[in-house]
Order: structure tokens, then sequence, then C-alpha cells
């Protein structure tokens, strides 16, 4: 019987590599597309030899793909508020055409489709914490918006061809990220934090630092997510950690786990920046049997020893 074989868009990214290296240790061929616009060769070069195929390709034009595919995750798009700032035309390009063009490819072969959508499509929002169920509060012309609209985008999209044309499509909207590969330059919270205090730097608070996150590590997301793939689901499930954190609590952690002698300061909110952020897991814990495992302490661990070796410090 041939392995099952996966394409993974935006493979060479934080998370879309880890989700190839699991779905490789679980029996599968995997195909990753990236066109490395802000993904990373090192993210995926330990894949070398195994069933790992390495497409270089922008997915917001056709995506060919030779035999038979099972499943389709379009993981494709910046991700972070320093990428979409600086890259508002192709963040939007990826959400709208290449969510497209990986719809067509699941179309094309018959394959389970699942996009990559984001807490963000709720916005700052208004109710608290955030169900699958809520529309969101997003400002349209914001700074932020090019990647907040390009998500809803994406999953209209994506409902419209489950919808239209029966393709079997799931959409994931991820809360809070973090673990090893995330690039140092980010921009997010807990890269910046991690940087700035193994550098012994000031750590940089955004506003009064009350605003939350709810931080899920990787290996925890990667779970859930597959969990979803292989799940008869086609409703969004949310995938993230429902343990809310301010901010300033993060930076304080980290600094403490780093040994760092990093003091806080504080600078102006972004325009339109989230005051709060923790999801309802109720969907994921009831229909996948998904909920967090990794402790904060653990995952921040494992991502402070992963930035000492990208920054070479002690």
């Amino acid at each position: 019987m041939a392995k099952p074989r996966v394409v993974i868009t935006g493979a060479a990214g934080f998370i879309g590599s880890h989700l190839a290296e699991t779905l490789l240790d679980r029996g599968y061929g995997v195909v990753g597309i990236d066109n490395l616009l802000t993904g990373d060769m090192a993210n995926i070069e330990h894949l070398a030899g195994r069933d790992f195929v390495f497409v270089k390709h922008d997915v917001t034009n056709y995506i060919y793909v030779e035999g038979p595919v099972d499943v389709v995750l379009h993981w494709a798009s910046p991700a972070s508020p320093i990428d979409y700032l600086e890259l508002p035309i192709q963040t939007l390009k990826v959400g709208a055409l290449g969510t497209h063009k990986a719809l067509g490819l699941a179309k094309a072969k018959g394959a389970r489709f699942v996009i990559a959508s984001t807490s963000e499509v709720y916005g700052d929002p208004l109710e608290h914490p955030q169900k699958e169920t809520y529309w969101g509060n997003v400002n349209p012309v914001g700074p932020r918006g090019v990647y907040d609209e390009a998500k809803r985008f994406a999953e209209a999209m994506t409902v419209a061809y489950h919808r239209y044309h029966g393709v079997d499509a799931k959409i994931v909207r991820i809360f809070n990220t973090y673990g090893p590969r995330m690039r140092v330059r980010d921009g997010r919270a807990v890269p910046n934090f991690i940087a700035q205090a193994l550098r012994g730097e000031d750590v940089t608070v955004y506003g009064d630092g009350r605003q939350t996150r709810s931080l899920c590590y990787i290996s925890d997301l990667v779970d859930g997510v597959i969990r979803l793939m292989l799940s008869s689901a086609n409703e969004p499930i949310n995938i993230g950690n429902p343990q809310e954190l301010t901010i300033e609590d993060i930076a304080r952690t980290i600094i403490r786990m780093t040994g760092s002698s990093s003091r806080i300061v504080h600078k102006a909110l972004p325009v339109d920046d989230p005051k709060v952020r923790r999801p309802d897991i109720t969907r994921a814990r009831t229909i996948l049997g998904w909920e967090p495992t990794i402790t904060l302490e653990e995952g921040l661990g494992q991502t402070i020893a992963y930035f000492r070796t990208k920054l070479a410090v002690r």
C-alpha cells in the first residue's frame, strides 16, 4: 500500500517545517512548497534523505505536483506584524490567489484540504474568550487589515470550495504559537523578548503590558492540526492554549528563565493591537480529543535553548 502523500505550502516556515517533520515521522511522504519570502531552508535541511521533496515556488501561481496527493496543508503566508507591514500586497495575494491555487490542487487531486487561519480573524475582540462562532472585530483599512482580511477571505474561499465543489476542507484558527525555528527578528512577543533578554538589552513591551496572549507550544499545535486533518470536521476549530497571560508576565518570565539583567521598557501600542486573546477550545476538546500538554516553562525552556544557539550566547 502506497504511503499517504501530503503537500505543505509554506513548508520552510516555522510551523510548516514542524508539520513536515512530524508527518514524515508518522509515515507520510511530504512535498514541501515555499518561495522562501519569509521561510528559511535551514528549517528543513535536516529532512534531506527522507521521503521529502522540496519545490521552490510562489503559490500565487498555478501549483503543479506530479502523482497522487492525499492532503494539502496551506500554510504559506507572512505571519508576523513585521512581515505583513513590510509585505502587505504579498500577504493579500497569498491569502487570496495562493488559497485559490492550493484549493485548486486539492480539488484536482481529490485531496483533503486544511488551511492555516488565525486568531487574527477575530480582530480586537469584543467577545472573550473567542469562540469559533464569533464573527470578529476587524479594521479592514488599518495596517493589520492586510493579514486579518487575507485570512478572512481565505476562510470564505475554503468554505466556498467545500460547499460548491465538495472539497473536504478544514479551517484551523491558530492562536499565538511559539517554539524552536521562530526567527530571531520575527517581531512577535516571545522571540523579541528572548532575543533581547539573551543579549542583555532592554525588553520592549508595547502599551502598558496588561494586554493578554495565550501561548501554545509548537508540538501541541502540530498535534492538533494533524488531529483535525484526520477528522471528519469541516467547521473552523480553534487550536491554542487557553491559559491567558499578560504581555508583561510573559516578559518577566523570559527575563527570569534566561537569567538576564534586562529591564522592561514600555513603548506606544501599535495601531489595532488586540487587547485580549484567549481561545475557547471546546470544539477541539470534544471533536478532536485535543488539548495542550506542554507547560509554559517547558516550552520556553526549549525555545530559549534554540535561541541561544542562533545568537551564540551562553
